[in-house]
């Protein structure tokens, strides 16, 4: 039996992740779940060839409560606007990937005396202005000590970059993504740390990738994906595009 996997490509962020939406549809595998439910599930490589271009944003794809949602997450992953309730969450991306705490060690002993604060965005960029071409600047979420015995762990796992003719490329790998109900959301807030990576380096964005090692829906949403992936395969899925000028107009933003 063949193993499973989503490959979808779009010039946009609301067509790739459309076209993954239909694949996983389409070649998807019934998965128990921890929580109790059956998924829908397979592994995925998702790639937006030119993620700022327009239409950026997908209505479908905001689940928070709001359209404000989809541009306060981003800034949360950015910006770190959600910081300080890090103990609540358990986490944040932003304060793991800007403030991942790192053992200290006694210069007598060699002993483990405390914790220290790691900006690994920070050192992607000191690394990227220093060899743009490097296969070394990376940004990882995972705490072990932490995240093995927690019941909600970070599912994005860590962040990849590199600059190529003057673009860069940012990869994300999820260990787990709701293709249905985060996986736009999430693409889009990483896009955004695209944009603050490429700023930093002096470079102009270029290809996105998204990998998920497990890309799935719930069964609770199953009637609701049906029926969006037959709105994306007739086109009448477009009609939720919008610029990003139109969704700030409708966010009020």
């Amino acid at each position: 039996m063949q193993a499973p996997l989503v490959v979808a490509r779009g010039r946009t962020l609301p067509e790739a992740w459309e076209r993954s939406l239909a694949e996983l549809a389409r070649v998807g595998e019934r998965v128990f779940t921890e929580y109790g439910e059956w998924s829908l599930d397979a592994p995925a490589v998702i790639v937006v060839e030119e993620p700022f271009a327009e239409p950026r944003v997908h209505l479908k794809g905001i689940v928070a409560g709001s359209l404000r949602g989809l541009e306060e997450y981003a800034r949360e992953v950015v910006a770190g606007i959600h910081d300080d309730r890090a103990g609540e969450y358990g986490y944040t991306y932003h304060e793991r990937l800007r403030h991942y705490p790192t053992p200290s060690f006694s210069p007598l002993t060699g002993q483990v005396v405390g914790l220290e604060e790691l900006d690994q965005v920070g050192a992607m960029v000191d690394k990227l202005l220093s060899a743009p071409h490097t296969r070394r600047a990376q940004a990882i979420t995972w705490v072990p000590w932490k995240d093995l015995k927690s019941e909600h762990p970070p599912c994005l796992q860590r962040v990849w970059a590199r600059v190529v003719g003057g673009r860069l490329r940012l990869h994300a790998h999820m260990r787990s993504n709701d293709a249905l109900k985060a996986a736009f959301m999430n693409m889009y807030a990483f896009t955004e740390l695209q944009r603050a990576l490429a700023e930093a380096v002096g470079a102009e964005p270029g290809p996105y990738v998204h990998f998920a090692d497990s890309y799935h829906v719930y069964e609770r949403d199953w009637k609701w994906f049906r029926k969006f992936v037959e709105q994306i395969e007739s086109g009448e899925g477009r009609r939720y595009w919008r610029t990003t000028e139109e969704y700030r107009r409708m966010a009020g933003l």
